[in-house]
């Protein structure tokens, strides 16, 4: 049998290494799950020292002061005399689930202190990504005498002038790369600014929906010492935690520090389904549980994330701040729509996109673009290829928006910043906009541009991905004999979460096992049942994987052979009784 640490090509391949620690089970010491957790933990990089901590993360022990931040105080300064004055206040999100949650975040705050604030979410195609200077203007002079911005603006330098010009107030509540010269703004608060102190910077992994609740924190901590409220009216800023939750696994920001708290206590709200909205998108998307970290990100997030991308962008602020039921229910419902229909629309357009990405082998980064592709799914299909490919993605929709430009969404891999890569793309003339951060990215480019930035990113970035693909390798949290691929086990795995971007879940291995059955299920799923040594057998699952050389080798190699399987420990819940099974990422030849 070949011990896991000896695999050194697998099946996708990939080196298995240990991420932290020998945890090799497969001889049946389960008595080493007692300290399971703190190893977990300590594989992420907690210390010793600061177990206690991380093992139930909190608020009281992960949030910031906001005036770290900044700009924070007088955002917070200047939305208390916006509320105390009763101007009339706008809240300008971006069409995504960050953007959503963090404009009903800040609407909701608003609602809970007797302020009916007006949201605006631009429509995607018509008005493209950020704050426009139409858009602001409009709000000025139909009344806003104070704008917040939420996860957008940050770049915005045009349309805030104009709003500027316009004598109205913005205040920019954002997470994106920031240039050193910023736009003028009456407040910019964003931990991506180039001028925050380090302690401010070791939070730019928050999504926006964080830097939203951190800016009511500091708004309601500034109203208190005006004397507007006292501590029994005040608002209930933790019963917003879900909504944080939400935007911030959704919008894939790294799930460390403060993000845990959030997600972690945030489930916890979300259980509770005060929150009419969410509790019905819930509904509609048939769980019959409270929602897991994953949910967020595969359920929930992807049907308020379809308005913005081929709906109605307003319907997720609608959704997430009414409090009839009814709406609520007709909103999810028409979100549910507006997924499928995405779901087909992606299909298409990534059939179409990997038709290209066969002539690319020798690109670093690679760079697709076609005319009739929706902007709303180019995303989801940069994420796709870039999960096939190993390699940086840009997907370009040609004829993008109204004025015949290329409307571009990119996706990178760990040691490759692509939002930089884009934002020096930009100040070097090859872009009309673009933006982002190290693992995402938006840009419009002129017609015709596209193999030009093509070739640019391709020679800017070649190094640095051959440098990131060099140390790919797959990190095993432990390994195990099919035997003890529990339910416990499971149960005892999760609690070292909640996982995500960078806290990634733990990854086991199992084996030595023969495949008993193997077939493929729906769409390009590869279905097994496997069998050990001990006797013991289990169901494994490799999603979207039987074209691939990993499923073709498990579907077609696999007589006679001992594998061992790498991925996801999960509870199987299907039958009478819960069971354990692998959602499987990799697999190696174990004879």
């Amino acid at each position: 049998m070949i011990p896991v640490t000896a695999i050194t090509r697998s099946l996708s391949g990939l080196a298995w290494r240990w991420r932290g620690g020998n945890m090799d089970l497969t001889s049946g010491s389960f008595g080493q799950l007692d300290s399971l957790v703190d190893q977990l933990l300590m594989a992420r990089g907690v210390e010793r020292h600061d177990l206690e901590r991380h093992r139930r993360p909190t608020l009281r022990d992960f949030l910031p002061d906001p005036s770290i931040f900044n700009d924070m105080d007088a955002a917070a300064q200047r939305f208390a005399d916006a509320i105390t004055k009763g101007e009339a206040i706008a809240v300008y999100g971006d069409y995504d689930v960050d953007g959503a949650t963090s404009a009903a975040l800040l609407i909701r705050f608003l609602a809970s202190l007797g302020v009916q604030a007006r949201p605006y979410i631009p429509d995607r195609l018509l008005e493209g990504y950020g704050p426009s200077a139409e858009g602001l203007v409009k709000l000025a002079r139909e009344g806003a005498q104070l704008i917040v911005t939420v996860d957008c603006g940050a770049m915005a330098y045009d349309a805030l002038s104009a709003a500027r010009a316009e004598g109205v107030d913005v205040i920019v509540v954002d997470h994106h790369k920031c240039n050193p010269e910023l736009p003028a703004a009456t407040a910019l608060v964003n931990p991506n600014r180039l001028d925050e102190s380090d302690e401010a910077a070791s939070h730019g992994h928050m999504a926006a929906v964080g830097v939203a609740f951190l800016l009511a924190v500091a708004t309601l901590r500034e109203l208190r010492a005006r004397g507007f409220v006292g501590a029994s009216a005040a608002p209930d800023l933790m019963g917003l935690l879900d909504l944080v939750a939400l935007g911030t696994v959704a919008d894939v920001a790294q799930i460390k520090g403060v993000n845990r708290a959030f997600v972690a206590q945030g489930l916890k709200i979300m259980a509770r389904r005060a929150n009419v909205g969410l509790a019905a998108l819930i509904d509609a998307s048939r769980l019959s549980r409270a929602p897991t970290c994953s949910d967020l990100g595969f359920a929930l997030g992807p049907r308020i994330n379809a308005a913005g991308r081929i709906g109605d962008s307003s319907l997720g602020v609608r959704l997430l701040t009414t409090s009839d039921a009814e709406e609520a229910r007709s909103i999810a419902a028409r979100l549910s729509e507006l997924n499928d229909e995405r779901r087909a629309i992606e299909q298409a357009v990534q059939e179409a996109a990997e038709a290209q990405v066969q002539a690319q082998h020798n690109r670093s980064v690679v760079v697709v673009h076609g005319p009739g592709w929706h902007p709303g799914v180019i995303g989801i299909v940069a994420g796709r290829i870039k999960e096939k490919t190993g390699r940086p993605t840009l997907v370009i929709a040609e004829d993008g928006d109204s004025e015949g430009n290329g409307k571009g969404s990119g996706r990178s891999i760990p040691g490759v910043d692509l939002g930089a890569a884009i934002i020096a793309a930009k100040a070097a003339g090859l872009l009309i906009a673009g933006g982002g951060h190290a693992m995402a990215c938006g840009l419009t480019v002129a017609p015709g541009g596209a193999e030009r930035l093509a070739d640019w990113l391709d020679e800017r970035l070649a190094r640095d991905v051959a440098a990131a693909r060099l140390s790919q390798s797959l990190l095993l949290d432990l390994s195990l004999a099919p035997g003890g691929l529990t339910p416990d086990l499971v149960e005892r795995l999760e609690a070292a979460g909640p996982f995500g971007m960078g806290w990634p879940g733990p990854r086991v291995a199992v084996g030595p096992v023969r495949l008993i059955k193997c077939d493929v299920v729906g769409a390009d799923h590869v279905r097994m049942i496997a069998g050990g040594n001990d006797g013991r057998s289990f169901k494994a699952m490799a999603f979207r994987a039987a074209e691939t050389e990993l499923g073709q080798a498990l579907l077609h190699g696999a007589r006679g052979r001992q594998f061992w399987l790498a991925g996801r420990a999960k509870i199987d819940d299907w039958g009478s009784r819960p069971a354990a099974e692998l959602h499987v990422e990799d697999a190696a030849f174990a004879d």
